[in-house]
């Protein structure tokens, strides 16, 4: 079987390409690391500016130790496609308390779930980007995202 040979990608394109991978995935993977253990697990982003993400987490989840310990980390959206985007950032705990009312205030399943904005339960990480890379499937090379 012959090796599919990718089109050329004008590099102009590359934001508009990963942000409808992102929006088509919706779910991406997220990676952390556990002393000396990476761990992968699905996340649901509560909002998205960019190529920064939020995520809503419970103080309890394991995740939050995790990050705490090392706030570098990795999501992976992969769309029906098999293109990728790839974030890698640092997580970091959102406490402006505005930015998590507009959160709150746009997310019914956090609403439903956890009753009040004031659950101590309640962590909101924004992942901030470092890198971001796109891969159409089978291209088989990333692709750096501008971060404009």
């Amino acid at each position: 079987m012959t090796r599919p040979a990718p089109e050329p990608i004008e590099p102009a394109r590359f934001i508009a390409l990963a942000s409808a991978v992102m929006k088509a995935a919706r779910f991406p993977q997220l990676a952390t690391i556990d002393c000396d253990q990476p761990r992968v697990r699905p996340v649901s982003p509560v909002r998205t500016d960019g190529f920064t993400v939020y995520v809503a987490n419970l103080r309890f989840y394991h995740k939050t130790a995790e990050i705490a310990a090392n706030p570098r980390v990795e999501l992976c959206y992969l769309d029906d496609n098999h293109d990728q985007v790839r974030i890698t950032g640092i997580a970091g705990v959102v406490s402006d308390r505005p930015l998590i009312q507009e959160i709150w205030d746009a997310n019914p399943l956090l609403r439903q779930y956890l009753g009040s904005i004031d659950n101590p339960a309640l962590l909101v990480y924004r992942v901030t980007p470092d890198r971001v890379r796109y891969m159409k499937e089978w291209g088989l090379d990333y692709h750096d995202v501008p971060l404009a």
